[in-house]
């Protein structure tokens, strides 16, 4: 780490001897501008998929996504490499909270907006609180156990919004049973850089088979290309502003603790991979999440987060350089400025957004098992089982609480429910022994 705020590059080009880019160290100004388009193309697919099925505007979610990426460098000081896209973590909080029907646009997006910016608060206050604090109490606060927890409850919630994409018919079943073979296929078995792009080629796969069978064959609806005929080639992106109410906040800003735990794992495995120690910067990359979440609220924007798949294409290059992200974040702004490339988003049929989600949903559910895994967590232990069962049915059966007019959802209910639950069966013999300070003195 440097003193200075903001890092300094010192120019290096891989080779067969040295393959790594750390993220001081930059690549010739070309190869830069090919890595970070490279990783806008890896994390369009969920970048896209997130706000299409809470109904919000593609086009302004991937502007507010280049929008937080340069935050993000900004306030880390370009030393942590990081790309922000839409979090998953909202879906079910902002369908339950808009009354979405799961098709179109959203009628109430204003009310979930409002929510997304409290949940940027709360996550940019945790943030600050940890810059000035240290990192300690967060751990302390959230174990494995914990977090796995949260991240499988996530993922269940959602399991019923993926099962209803593809459920309208045989015909869409069909369609998004396919899409998922084609995902699991080409993550699997596709060659080089294509396996660490399985949603996105996926979503090509499945889209083009609808597009043959309906309309080619005419055996379902078609897709209508009007939309996409009569869009500009260029500008600006749909805003909308936020609708501030207690039902919207209570449900969605409970979320912000969700992020904290992905950001957590997701510093921690960079740290891994690049065998350093960010963790000083943990304070400022929750900052910096927090701060993209309220600026997206305030615009149309879906709340933002640090992408799983962004860790993929590291370490699949270790290109690990800041500077990548910079491009990327400016590639991502430009889209956001293009209402056909928005308007061709839009036309992705439904059974391929279920079969996609039925993939992605699914594992974000199973990445809490890898987490208990590498971070051994003994569910011989009672505590650790009675917590995390209760955590996963309460997220699964999407368990809400009422308290007076504030609705907290299943995975609210899930997060903040495990935490209470896990430090309330706290044995004794977990807490640390009392400092006797006469009978130190004795002793000395």
């Amino acid at each position: 780490m440097q003193s200075a705020f903001v890092t300094r590059w010192s120019l290096k080009d891989a080779t067969d001897t040295s393959p790594e880019i750390a993220p001081d160290e930059r690549l010739p100004f070309g190869k830069t501008i090919v890595l970070g388009v490279q990783h806008v193309v890896a994390m369009f697919g969920s970048t896209a998929l997130a706000p299409i099925i809470m109904g919000f505007d593609p086009n302004t979610a991937i502007f507010f996504s280049g929008i937080g990426t340069l935050l993000f460098f900004v306030i880390t000081g370009g030393r942590l490499p990081s790309y922000l896209g839409s979090s998953f973590a909202f879906i079910a909080v902002v369908i339950a909270a808009t009354g979405y029907a799961g098709s179109g646009p959203n009628p109430n997006i204003p009310v979930a907006l409002g929510g997304i910016v409290a949940a940027g608060t709360v996550y940019a206050i945790i943030g600050a609180i940890v810059h000035v604090s240290g990192t300690a109490w967060v751990e302390k606060l959230m174990p494995p156990v914990l977090t796995g927890a949260i991240v499988a409850a996530i993922g269940l919630n959602l399991a019923g919004v993926a099962v209803k994409g593809v459920s309208t018919s045989g015909f869409d079943t069909l369609i998004g049973l396919v899409t998922v073979l084609a995902v699991a296929l080409i993550a699997v078995h596709a060659p080089g850089m294509a396996r660490r792009l399985p949603v996105l080629i996926g979503a090509i796969c499945g889209y083009l088979l609808y597009l043959i069978c309906t309309n080619g064959f005419g055996l379902g609806k078609p897709i209508d290309f009007s939309a996409v005929a009569a869009a500009p080639l260029l500008g600006l992106p749909h805003f909308t502003s936020p609708i501030f109410t207690a039902s919207a906040i209570g449900l969605i800003a409970p979320v912000a603790i969700v992020l904290v735990a992905e950001n957590l794992g997701h510093v921690k495995a960079i740290s891994a991979m690049t065998a350093r120690d960010f963790d000083p910067l943990l304070g400022r990359a929750f900052l910096a999440d927090g701060l993209a979440t309220i600026m997206a609220g305030f615009g149309g924007g879906t709340g933002v987060t640090t992408y799983a798949e962004n860790m993929g294409v590291m370490a699949v290059t270790r290109v690990f350089s800041t500077l990548v992200f910079v491009v990327a974040g400016c590639v991502a702004l430009l889209l956001g400025f293009s209402p056909k490339f928005g308007a061709l988003i839009l036309t992705l049929p439904g059974p391929v957004i279920g079969g996609l989600a039925l993939v992605v949903f699914g594992l974000i559910a199973a990445t809490a098992g890898r987490i208990w895994v590498e971070n051994r967590v003994d569910f011989s232990d009672a505590r650790n089982l009675i917590t995390v069962a209760v955590a996963l049915t309460a997220g699964a059966g999407d368990l809400t609480v009422k308290i007076g007019g504030f609705a907290l959802g299943g995975i609210g209910t899930a997060t903040f429910g495990a935490i209470i639950l896990y430090h309330l069966l706290r044995r004794t013999s977990d807490r640390p022994p009392p400092i006797l300070v006469a009978d130190s003195a004795v002793r000395r």
